[in-house]
């Protein structure tokens, strides 16, 4: 970019934003900031003045004046890339969301631990900004507003951010074009957690999908012979094939699985001309139908040689297990969040609220976990037969143990240990944290195995086979953590977690009510890890979780 005046002034302004960030001396940030708004008023070029006389302009002093001469000689400004070397890329970044301004971007980095946009989402759905200074629930809402709309400008969006739009565009495109075959393909068929640009196999010829968008105030990103790349108001690209209607059942199979799944298959078995459906390509090649979340690894080709077992469904889910209340960070009451739970058909709650550790979270003191037994206990008798189990999520400590005695551990029905603090961490000291906790007699599940956030975070490097190994030994649940932006338990371990005898479960880890429908997000990821019910707890009935917790380690 060409060295000019705005160029000069937005670096002394991000400069300023930056300092304020860290919390440095406010005469010098000041200083920046009052010289990003001078520049930005100039109506001379700073190229063209002598570089001798840019200190002797009105509000530009010795000092500030060398950091221009500087930016002018080199494009660059020495302690600008400094200082950004010092802040983490996702915390620079937040300061592209309206209502974050450099004071709140402090707390957020430095006491709430936030490094990203989409950490910062994530604390906004659980509700902690509310527990800290200068966050109201408007502000909260407001962030959250802005952060949505931000995300949706970046290209790469979770399978839920979509969801609702794929489904809607394909009913429209059915309704318009009823005689014509048109399918959901890619990514989005296949149920990866991540999608780029949800794509369709469709019999429409080119000229009548395009006419059919642009009519709709869509913008016709691509047009060939083949097929069309369109956009909307939502900033998502949607990817349409056209095929003659013979070629539809051959080409929605090859854009429905994996590459490797794909290589395997066009090795072993011959291409079929025309098929009538996809069930008829599987049926020639003397292999049960593969549901495309499970085209992903060849060896699938081999368990398909008879038929399948059946994947979990929404329906087999029985309980909810592990959600939070307004005693932490949750929305509403442990009442209102099982009076949801029996409206929807579920026979039992297990309530794991945050642990003290959890300070951000307002996590339970050992009074406060009294005081709420008691009130569960109530519940219960008002409830019955629904019942309510009592939980914690409770915090892995940096040395691996758990956050409250054994004593108080053992008044519980049931433990989730997570790791929520200090996750840059090495495999070594990642895999210690955990296996102590694994091996903890208390843990019951171990919660969201990685902390990662999808789009947002990596998470701590994990050996999951060394840690799936752990877990089958302690006999240890392995949470599939169903928030959209965990999806942790990976799905592509769920196979080796079964194999090893070691339960999965489907757990929300709602902060309210509207948390629930999260499992849906759980039960699709445990699909592609090719999960059954009866490999998952929070399948069990209420009969045969009270079985489970009453067995103790």
């Amino acid at each position: 970019m060409a060295v000019n005046n705005e160029l000069i002034a937005e670096k002394f302004s991000l400069m300023a934003r930056l300092m304020d960030i860290h919390g440095e001396n406010p005469f010098k940030i000041k200083s920046y900031a009052s010289a990003a708004f001078t520049i930005d008023k100039l109506t001379e070029d700073l190229l063209q003045i002598p570089r001798e006389k840019i200190t002797a302009l009105k509000g530009i002093g010795p000092s500030i004046g060398k950091q221009i001469v500087e930016i002018l000689d080199t494009g660059e400004l020495t302690q600008l890339r400094e200082i950004i070397q010092k802040t983490p890329p996702g915390v620079i970044e937040m300061l592209q969301i309206k209502g974050l301004g450099p004071k709140k971007i402090s707390t957020v980095w430095k006491e709430m631990e936030i490094e990203s946009i989409g950490e910062l989402m994530y604390a906004c759905d659980e509700n902690r900004l509310m527990l800290y200074k200068g966050f109201g629930e408007k502000t909260q809402h407001n962030i959250r507003e802005t952060i949505s709309f931000y995300l949706k400008n970046q290209g790469s969006f979770l399978f839920a951010e979509v969801e609702g739009y794929v489904h809607l565009i394909q009913k429209n495109l059915r309704e318009f074009f009823p005689e014509h075959l048109i399918n959901i393909t890619g990514a989005f068929r296949r149920q990866l957690e991540i999608v780029d640009q949800p794509e369709w196999i469709c019999s429409i010829p080119v000229a009548d999908l395009e006419s059919y968008f642009t009519a709709r105030q869509f913008t016709i990103q691509e047009s060939t012979t083949e097929g069309i790349r369109v956009s909307g108001s939502e900033n998502i690209t949607l990817k349409f094939a056209c095929v003659p209607r013979a070629l539809f059942y051959s080409s929605l199979f090859e854009t429905s699985a994996s590459d490797a799944f794909l290589e395997s298959w066009k090795k072993s078995f011959p291409p079929q001309d025309h098929p009538p459906s996809e069930e008829f390509i599987f049926q020639q090649a003397g292999r049960s139908f593969i549901p495309a979340p499970l085209r992903e690894e060849p060896a699938i080709l081999n368990k398909a040689m008879s038929p399948l077992p059946p994947l979990i469904q929404a329906s087999d889910i029985k309980g909810v297990i592990h959600s939070h209340s307004n005693w932490s960070d949750g929305s509403q009451t442990i009442e209102q969040m099982a009076k949801a739970c029996i409206e929807q058909g579920f026979e039992y709650l297990v309530i794991s609220d945050h642990s003290k550790s959890a300070f951000y979270a307002n996590g339970l003191s050992e009074e406060r976990i009294r005081q709420q037994h008691l009130y569960i206990d109530e519940l219960n008798q008002q409830l019955a037969p629904f019942h309510i189990f009592k939980s914690i999520e409770c915090d892995i400590l940096n040395d691996g143990s758990l956050d409250y005695s054994d004593q108080i551990l053992g008044t519980f029905d049931l433990v989730i240990a997570s790791i929520h603090s200090n996750l840059k961490m090495s495999l070594e000291k990642a895999m210690n944290r955990l296996l102590r906790a694994i091996e903890n007699p208390h843990t019951r599940i171990l919660g969201h195995c990685t902390g990662r956030l999808l789009l947002s975070r990596p998470g701590y490097p994990v050996d999951h086979q060394k840690l799936i190994d752990a877990c089958a030994e302690h006999q240890v649940v392995i949470e599939l953590n169903a928030h959209p932006r965990r999806l942790d338990l990976d799905w592509r371990w769920i196979d080796y977690a079964l194999q090893k005898n070691v339960m999965i479960s489907i757990d929300p880890d709602a902060h309210s009510v509207n948390g629930y429908h999260d499992i849906h997000y759980g039960v699709l990821a445990g699909q592609k890890g090719g999960l059954r019910a009866e490999q998952n707890l929070s399948s069990y009935s209420l009969e045969e979780m009270k079985n489970f917790v009453s067995k103790k380690r």
